[in-house]
């Protein structure tokens, strides 16, 4: 049997760059191509090695180990070895699931007559499949893997960072409640220009029936003003609540969108409840999150006020517990406490 060394070791080099890659996306590393590509040259090199019969040695885990921390230090500049061993952890794993995904590609095409042909009974009463597939077929499914591998890691990563801004809310008028998911959005900037009165968007269908159908399809379509100048008397019980609040909208054209003035909204954030009656609810008639994780959009002001109670108390807490000095300011400077109680050297007469 012939073996060319060449192409095993290209093909291993392509294979352990690319697994490389993926491990510093999934870590956010920084990438340095040739280190990233010294790297692989030394993932290739022990497969090169493995097949020389004398260095058996290759095969036990201390080789083994020692070939990845290896591969590590090389690719990733070393910052100490925790960051060192969650950098192999993570590799580790892109291994597994690239190795995983191949394998049940490779069986996945199969029929199951090229399944059944395939079995092998030991001599120990085991069961054997023999694993045989191209190379070619092997890069394009370790491609297909690692790609998907990725958009998955990247969706929940960002679902993860999407879940902490995410908080309950609660809108109260007379006797009607709405319960709801929201998104703190520190970009929405939407004030009722007079009272500057903070205005948060919720998806309209949260109002059921309370709202007219015609008024949905109006917003739809941005008519919001036709609303208010045809509403009849009886069409709607909370007429004297309706606020228009304007709004840049496409290509910074001014449109209108309608607002409800609640008695009460409660906001649960950070295992904290804030309440609050100086804000508008913003109806939208359309979907605010393709998936619905959230119905509504928060203002970043709603959320401002306990952020700043809790780092005051938190920074009280402190000063209490550690006597940290009190700061004052004299003369555009600080000075402590301590500073501030010296005595003057006044000049006597």
């Amino acid at each position: 049997m012939v073996v060319y060394l060449d192409l095993i070791f290209l093909f291993n080099f392509i294979i352990d760059g690319a697994l490389l890659l993926t491990t510093a996306w999934t870590r956010k590393l920084e990438i340095r191509w040739l280190r990233v590509a010294a790297s692989a040259a030394i993932g290739a090199s022990y497969t090169v090695f493995m097949l020389i019969p004398e260095l058996s040695v290759l095969y036990t885990f201390v080789a083994k180990l020692f070939f990845s921390v290896s591969m590590m230090v090389t690719a990733f500049p070393y910052r100490g070895l925790i960051p060192l061993v969650r950098n192999l952890g993570t590799f580790y794993v892109v291994n597994f699931v690239a190795a995983g995904g191949i394998y049940g590609l490779h069986y996945f095409f199969l029929s199951s007559l090229d399944v059944m042909n395939g079995i092998m009974l030991t001599q120990s009463g085991g069961i054997m499949f023999p694993f045989q597939i191209r190379l070619w077929l092997v890069g394009l499914s370790a491609a297909f893997i690692l790609f998907f591998y990725l958009r998955i890691f990247r969706s929940a990563k960002k679902n993860e960072e999407l879940t902490s801004f995410l908080a309950e809310v609660i809108i109260t008028i007379d006797d009607f409640t709405i319960t709801c998911k929201g998104l703190i959005d520190t970009g929405n900037r939407l004030y009722e220009p007079l009272t500057k009165t903070p205005v948060m968007v919720v998806e309209a269908s949260l109002w059921g029936d309370r709202l007219p159908e015609s008024w949905i399809r109006q917003i739809r379509s941005f008519e919001v003003d036709q609303i208010v100048s045809t509403m009849r008397e009886d069409e709607f019980e909370w007429q004297d609540r309706l606020r228009l609040v304007p709004y840049r909208g496409i290509n910074n054209a001014t449109q209108f969108m309608l607002a409800i003035k609640p008695d009460e909204v409660s906001v649960g954030y950070h295992d904290t409840n804030l309440a609050t009656r100086k804000v508008l609810i913003g109806l939208d008639a359309g979907k605010l999150s393709a998936d619905g994780s959230y119905e509504a959009i928060i203002h970043p002001d709603l959320i401002a006020a306990e952020e700043e109670g809790r780092r005051t108390g938190e920074q009280e807490r402190a000063s209490r517990e550690y006597g940290s000095p009190t700061v004052n300011r004299t003369n555009g400077n600080l000075a402590t406490q301590a500073d501030t109680k010296k005595p003057l050297n006044l000049p006597m007469d």
